[in-house]
Parts: C-alpha cells; structure tokens; sequence
C-alpha cells in the first residue's frame, strides 16, 4: 500500500533534516537540507536559466560520491551566498572530506537559486542577506518545519498566484521517499478555467484542500485561475529536492533526478520554459538494498518520485499565503468554502 509517512514531509526519509529561514522585509529565504550522514546525491536540470553551486560535481564520472548538506534559494546569484555559510559552519563542525594535516575538512554542499528579486518586498541596499539566512537555516534544522511562505518559498510566485515551500513524503514496500519544493514557476499550477490544481489527482487526503476546492466551478474561477502567460514575463524557477532510504550509486541517483523532474510536468504548466532554471536533486541516505532486480524497483521508486513531487507543489500552493499582489490558492477558492485545515 502507498501511504504518506507520519509528518508527510521529506524528514520522514531517516537521517533527513531541514531548516528554514526569512527576510520577510525582503519577501526572500533560504532552505537548508541537512543529511545526518554524508548521501549520495546527483542533480537534473530541466530549466533554461538556471543559477546553481557545485552541481558539475555531482556529474557520476567525477569524483564526488557523496554530499553533506544542500542549499535551496531565493535570490537570484546573490541567494548562493547561502551555501557558503552552509559550507563554513559545516567545516567548523568538523564535517567534510580531509586532506592531510588541514585545520578545516572540505564539505561539499550543492545549492540552487531561484529569482524573486522582482516579486516585491523592500530588497536590501547595503550586503544581500543570504549568507545569514544559510547560517540561520543550518542552525534551525529539524525533522518538523512549516510549509508556504517560508524558506526559499518566502517570495516564490506561481504563475499568477502565490507560490512557496511544499514537502510530500510516500512509503512503498519497505522504502520510503520524501519532496521538497520551492515553487516560483513562470507556468501555472491550475487548470485554465478552473480552481483545480494539475496536481489534484495525485492529492492523498485534504493535503492540497478540502474536496471542495477540487470543484469549483469554472465560470467562478476563471478571473484568477488564467494560465496565459503575463506580457512582462518574470524569470523564475522551480528547485526541488527528492530524498530516499534507498541504496544507490551515482548513476541510479540520477535516474531517480531524471524521472522524479517529471512530477513538474504533472503539476505545472508549461514548464521548463527559456526563463526558468527548473532544477532537482535527488538524495540517497543508503538504507535499504534495491533487491534482486535493482532496476525494476528504481523504476517504482522513480515512478513514487514524480507523484510525491506534484504532491508536494500541491501542498506549497495550498499552504502559501497571499502577498503583495499575489493573491494565494486559497484567495482563489475561499469563496467555495470556509473549511480550514
């Protein structure tokens, strides 16, 4: 049977930790993902914008097998400082690859960024304050985190409404796998003429709404659910990260990246589009053996991946509060229904 784990998150995947943290004058954060143990790791890039750190490393023929934490953005460039702090906090705890009588270890600590420099907030005018949020968000690492605008969600758009931070975790013969996603997609997350998100299919329970907002009516929702693309297009991008007990190699970790990329599609349309820089990674604590037919149950899991992925940008919608201009999912079909989770 496939079920959610019991926080429905990426933590629920052992050894998985994240923390978060904001500028909300700024409409910016950072997401920190924090492995107990170093994890094999392998990176997909599907957008045609992308701003990432160390992710030719992750290449299978290089010589990185595993990493030590990762760092998810807002911020454009700028938002890469985050895994700088990530990189030195980590070395002073120790944690890293040793080459000889060195005072610091070398930690390896891939990042990507997405641009929210033009959705609003007062944007700094001295330092971008994205080396802080990394240490603050390093520092805050946990097994229990919030969704919506937090993180590297804070000033994440999607389409026309507002986006944000979504996890979404899955448990399938033994093995469990874990999302997370900062969705600030060009593309939108709602069926044109409607208040249905793509992803509500995959929804297990109320986790993207009650089924009431699974009904709305077109003509009612059609003001604000419009996928036409704005005349003043935004760079955006979509990061995501896609976490599993499961034992694999470089090669297998990127097949998993590969196939768990199409839960975007499933959820987002159009996506990985010239202006965004749609990026996943995917993550394998190294728990649980494949099995006797390795490559039938990294299908299943790949398969697992892509839902729990759509799922979880379900859930960044669902969860994201309106700002600005940027009126949320739940401005959208608040008028269908009272219900609150």
């Amino acid at each position: 049977m496939i079920l959610p784990g019991p926080r429905n998150l990426i933590t629920d995947v052992e050894g998985i930790l994240v923390g978060n943290a904001e500028d909300v004058d700024a409409l910016t954060g950072t997401t920190v993902i924090l492995p107990a143990l170093p994890v094999v790791a392998a990176v997909d890039v599907r957008g045609g914008a992308s701003g990432s750190r160390e992710t030719a490393a992750l290449d299978p023929s290089g010589l990185v097998s595993h990493i030590h934490a990762l760092a998810l953005s807002g911020g454009s460039v700028f938002g890469l400082d985050a895994a700088s702090a990530v990189t030195h906090e980590l070395a002073r705890r120790g944690i890293g690859f040793s080459f000889g009588p060195q005072p610091w270890p070398s930690p390896v600590a891939p990042a990507a960024v997405l641009f929210d420099i033009m959705n609003g907030g007062n944007k700094w005018t001295k330092d971008p304050p994205y080396f802080e949020l990394g240490a603050k968000a390093l520092s805050g690492a946990s097994a229990g985190f919030r969704l919506g605008n937090v993180g590297a969600g804070m000033g994440a758009v999607a389409g026309r409404l507002k986006g944000g931070l979504g996890s979404a975790s899955v448990t399938w013969n033994g093995y469990t796998l874990g999302a997370l996603v900062a969705v600030n997609s060009v593309g939108s997350c709602v069926i044109p003429g409607s208040a249905r998100l793509w992803a509500r299919n995959l929804a297990i329970g109320d986790e993207m709404g009650p089924a009431i907002a699974a009904a709305a009516r077109p003509s009612e929702a059609e003001p604000l659910a419009e996928s036409k693309l704005d005349p003043q297009i935004r760079e955006n991008t979509t990061i995501a990260v896609i976490a599993t007990d499961a034992v694999l190699h470089e090669v297998e970790a990127k097949r998993l990246a590969i196939m768990a990329a199409d839960g975007m599609a499933r959820a987002i349309r159009p996506v990985h589009p010239p202006f965004d820089g749609d990026t996943i990674f995917a993550l394998a604590t190294g728990r649980i053996s494949l099995g006797d037919v390795p490559a039938r149950t990294l299908t299943a899991l790949g398969s697992l991946a892509a839902d729990t992925l759509a799922r979880a940008i379900g859930r960044a919608l669902w969860e994201a509060q309106a700002v600005g201009q940027w009126q949320s999912y739940r401005d959208l079909i608040g008028r269908f229904t009272t219900e609150t989770r």
